[in-house]
């Protein structure tokens, strides 16, 4: 039951997608303010220490989808297909009652070869489901429309681009000529330039992505009856950095954080991490008036973003939800902004591997945590197994790999991981290439226990270490000497323990196998028996007693 005495039975569950975790004023900003995250925060308990499950939005996403670590479900990339069959959200939720829809982004790619082995239709119930992530899709649009010489990047239908035609934006691409566009002077100022970045889209702000998709999930809210999760998957605040007035002009250059970056970084470097420190990316973002400009309307978007989950979070308490529905806010991974010399995310410091998560449950028995912060290890996977426990189902702990939150929610104290995984493939990168590197060679994976944070790197590349208690900003990598050989041991025994788990165990559970022990033997299975007094006499009743007569011979 809720505080009010009512059922809690709905789960809205919001994604920014490429929020950095310290782009919050509850989580420390110094000049960005949201309140309404904030807002969420008083209600519920902040994660501290959340960690993506790899820092890229495909793989990321199916990992909160399935509650399953990147090598277990093989989607390790951006258009890499989740295998037919992957059990998701949807799945777990639909089988205790529970309802599962998708409203935004998910950047999943169906099985399509999968499918069609099988003979799963895209049209019929089960093939949807399959070709969206297993959620019921109220609507779907996971916002890149580039259009380029070979045609657009993403083939699917647009309803976001259906609905700026709707509202008189002309053209066959408005997102790519209004939305993700200012204007100079009569001529198209792209957002995909960062010298654009403090120029207005130019779009009316109501029109733009953010507030487009919070009123199709008012819209879904208000006609929603039986028990529901909607998945409020926005777009923004991820590049191309640019936002409708006001919100472009909202921060200045005294607004913006100084990068995190230090010249130690660039001396003897990981090779991978070099590599990664002079792609174009990382170029656009060590020009400081680029980056100054990028930042400024990130946080603008932020704003924007904020500024719309007030008005979600006031639909929900005036139409009497909010005390009947978990509230969950994260993201899929952070944003470097130049720090580390580095632009967007890839790798495992803290700006693109830690992400924000809270969590408000509405229900009496999370009252005495309300506002408050748990520091323990968290991970995306945790997210799929607190909503099955919230469902009332017990989670299914041989195909989740990952813990309910709802215990450390409720302020107990339950024995918790003492580390967290991510993992990285990026066989498809330039960088892969750059290093000479087949394409199964291209695997970081990331180890930290809440101090050590170490990266291997597959390939026979050394790895790196970092200590944040001494280092916090995670500048000088201890790997580059033998000072510090033990904690790299210790962390590659985590590795292996880790790299030991069960994770493809998925169709029989530890109670199916604990019943299925001493079952052949009622069905009248008794290998190696001496003469049958090893085992009760029930179970040899069948095979005791007078022989039949012999059958007639011909």
């Amino acid at each position: 039951m809720s505080k009010t005495g009512k059922t809690a039975k709905n789960i809205l569950f919001v994604m920014h997608d490429q929020l950095r975790f310290d782009y919050l004023s509850c989580t420390g900003h110094p000049h960005l303010r949201t309140p309404n995250f904030d807002r969420v925060a008083s209600m519920g308990v902040r994660f501290t220490n959340a960690y993506a499950q790899s820092p890229v939005c495909g793989a990321s996403r199916m990992s909160f989808y399935t509650g399953r670590y990147v090598s277990s479900h093989g989607a390790q990339w951006n258009g890499f297909p989740i295998r037919v069959g992957e059990l998701t959200l949807g799945d777990h939720l639909r089988h205790h009652g529970m309802s599962c829809w998708l409203i935004g982004k998910t950047h999943m790619k169906a099985d399509a070869e999968g499918m069609a082995r099988l003979g799963l239709a895209p049209d019929s119930v089960i093939g949807a489901r399959q070709a969206e992530c297993g959620f019921d899709a109220w609507i779907r649009d996971d916002g890149l429309w580039g259009e380029g010489p070979d045609g657009y990047y993403d083939e699917r239908h647009s309803p976001y681009n259906e609905y700026l035609r709707s509202k008189g934006y002309p053209g066959t691409n408005p997102w790519a000529d209004f939305a993700n566009a200012g204007s100079d002077d009569d001529e198209i100022a792209s957002g995909w330039m960062l010298a654009n970045s403090d120029k207005p889209a130019n779009i009316r702000e109501p029109d733009s992505e953010t507030p487009w998709l919070t009123r199709e999930a008012v819209r879904f809210i208000d006609q929603a009856t039986d028990p529901w999760c909607a998945h409020l998957s926005y777009i923004k605040p991820h590049w191309p950095y640019i936002v409708p007035a006001p919100y472009h002009a909202m921060y200045g250059p005294n607004h913006v954080p100084a990068p995190r970056r230090h010249d130690v970084e660039r001396d003897d470097p990981h090779p991978v991490y070099g590599a990664y420190m002079e792609n174009r990316i990382a170029a656009a973002f060590q020009n400081d008036e680029a980056r100054q400009k990028a930042v400024r309307a990130y946080m603008g978007l932020i704003k924007q973003c904020d500024d719309q989950l007030g008005k979600l979070l006031d639909h929900l308490d005036a139409t009497d939800r909010m005390d009947s529905t978990m509230i969950v806010l994260t993201s899929d991974h952070g944003d470097y902004l130049g720090d580390h010399w580095l632009g967007e995310k890839d790798l495992f410091h803290e700006p693109s591997v830690k992400i924000p998560l809270i969590i408000y449950d509405p229900r009496p028995d999370a009252d005495g945590t309300r506002g408050q912060t748990c520091d323990a290890l968290v991970e995306s996977i945790d997210v799929a197994a607190t909503f099955v426990e919230f469902a009332g189902g017990k989670v299914p702990d041989h195909v989740i790999e990952g813990r309910s939150l709802l215990p450390l929610i409720r302020g107990e104290s339950p024995a918790w991981r003492e580390f967290v995984i991510s993992e990285y493939d990026y066989s498809v990168t330039p960088q892969c290439a750059k290093l000479g590197l087949e394409p199964r060679d291209a695997r970081l994976f990331m180890v930290f226990d809440g101090r050590f944070k170490m990266m291997h790197a597959e390939g026979g590349f050394r790895p790196m270490l970092f200590d944040l208690e001494t280092d916090p900003d995670e500048f000088h990598d201890l790997a580059k000497g033998d000072a510090h050989q033990g904690e790299i041991d210790r962390l590659y025994g985590c590795l292996a323990k880790w790299g030991r788990r069960l994770a493809q165990r998925v169709t029989k559970s530890e109670d199916d196998i604990k019943a299925m022990r001493g079952r052949s033997l009622r069905k009248g299975i008794l290998p190696f028996l001496v003469d049958g007094s090893e085992v009760e006499d029930e179970f040899t009743a069948r095979y005791r007693g007078r022989a039949p007569a012999r059958f007639a011979e011909d």
